[in-house]
């Protein structure tokens, strides 16, 4: 639970709702929370669904906030900070979002002394099943980083990191369910060339993948003990591993993260100009 009764939400997109209902969730009063949508048709759909405010105007929403989430377009940040700093309630807390942009960014746009925590959810945050990370601004401290995670909590897993971590939080966390998606494919797609229907291959790669990860979770175990427990001395699961080495895609997948983040660093350097 939480003891923050004002928050102001700045878009109210897909991961903005993700966010919106979490906090909901975590006690903050939903007609406590104002969301600054500028799409009408949005704007009243969100109302419908949590019962919040809406309003078109920046200024507006954060008036009074005790805590402001922006969640719009990396791209956009700037104008809507310059559009919320004068507004903003004293030692209110800014929390970002948006990828790639830094803490430093904020702070140089926001009044001085504003506490700033930077967060990079992944999109199974949607379900309540997400992996976040926060970290926090020069002006915020211990306190606004258990907030920040309390506020999120219902999002699914949150850890506080440095920020020079984010970049690689990014490429594992922040682009990981893409590679995960993109082996649940593959792994049905070996199922429909050895015979079964797609429907069928499908249900039985998902449930695979899910299955192995809560037995992961549960035991505790490390993933190569778990390996090696259903891999048999000249097995099935043998030979099909013996294959993934020679294809490499251990490496692949190291060589995926490397190039994700390499890739949030530049685009960090490309939007804060």
């Amino acid at each position: 639970m939480t003891d923050v009764t004002k928050l102001a939400l700045l878009g109210g997109g897909v991961m903005g709702e993700a966010v919106l209902a979490a906090v909901v969730r975590a006690g903050v009063p939903a007609d406590g929370v104002t969301v600054c949508e500028k799409r009408a048709e949005r704007a009243a759909e969100l109302e419908r669904a949590h019962g919040v405010r809406t309003t078109p105007d920046a200024a507006e929403a954060v008036r009074e906030a005790q805590v402001v989430v922006v969640a719009v377009k990396p791209g956009d940040v700037g104008g809507v900070l310059g559009e919320i700093s004068p507004a903003l309630a004293d030692g209110a807390l800014v929390m970002s979002v948006a990828a790639g942009l830094t803490t430093a960014f904020y702070e140089r746009l926001l009044p001085e002394g504003t506490p700033v925590l930077r967060v990079m959810p992944n999109t199974p945050a949607l379900v309540g099943a997400g992996a976040s990370a926060v970290a926090p601004g020069a002006a915020a401290t211990a306190d606004h980083v258990a907030t920040g995670t309390a506020l999120l909590a219902a999002t699914g897993l949150v850890v506080a990191v440095a920020e020079k971590d984010m970049d690689a939080v990014t490429a594992i966390s922040g682009s990981g369910p893409a590679y995960v998606f993109a082996l649940v494919d593959a792994l049905a797609e070996a199922g429909v060339l050895l015979g079964l229907t797609r429907d069928r291959a499908l249900e039985l790669a998902t449930a695979t993948f899910r299955g192995a990860v809560a037995l992961l979770d549960e035991t505790g175990d490390h993933p190569v003990l778990l390996r090696e427990r259903v891999t048999s001395p000249g097995g099935t699961t043998a030979a099909g591993l013996r294959q993934l080495d020679a294809h490499g895609v251990r490496a692949a997948v190291v060589a995926a993260a490397e190039a994700a983040r390499d890739r949030s660093r530049s685009l960090s350097a490309e939007l804060e100009g």
